[in-house]
């Protein structure tokens, strides 16, 4: 049974840095996918960044530049930092993971099997 529980959101002023977790160790650890991902009342859930057991990057255009993913295999557990923080990047974020590697589709939520809980990040 794979659970992920995001952690590492809270209230911060713009400009500042957070530094999103989610586990990974319940996911199939030869191949698998974990993008994150943002969602505000009203509107779509955004794909923000990916990254595969490949170490496949992907990013929006909105985050590029101030946003880092990463993987830590050793700590079985993926990251998302955000620097530079703005007040357009308050919203819940969800960590969403499937099998396999392949990032083309990774914006689509269908694309994912797995998906945590959500932290809220909220930029003032």
């Amino acid at each position: 049974h794979v659970q992920l529980v995001e952690s590492g959101g809270g209230s911060v002023q713009t400009g500042q840095s957070l530094t999103l977790s989610c586990p990974t160790s319940d996911l199939p650890q030869y191949a698998f996918c974990v993008a994150w991902f943002r969602q505000v009342p009203g509107k779509e859930r955004e794909g923000v960044a990916a990254i595969d057991t490949d170490d496949l990057i992907r990013y929006s255009d909105s985050v590029k530049g101030r946003f880092t993913v990463s993987l830590d295999k050793r700590k079985n557990a993926a990251y998302l930092q955000m620097t530079n923080l703005k007040s357009e990047d308050t919203a819940m974020y969800y960590c969403a993971a499937r099998e396999g590697w392949n990032l083309v589709a990774w914006k689509n939520t269908d694309e994912y099997e797995w998906w945590g809980q959500g932290t809220q990040v909220t930029v003032s």
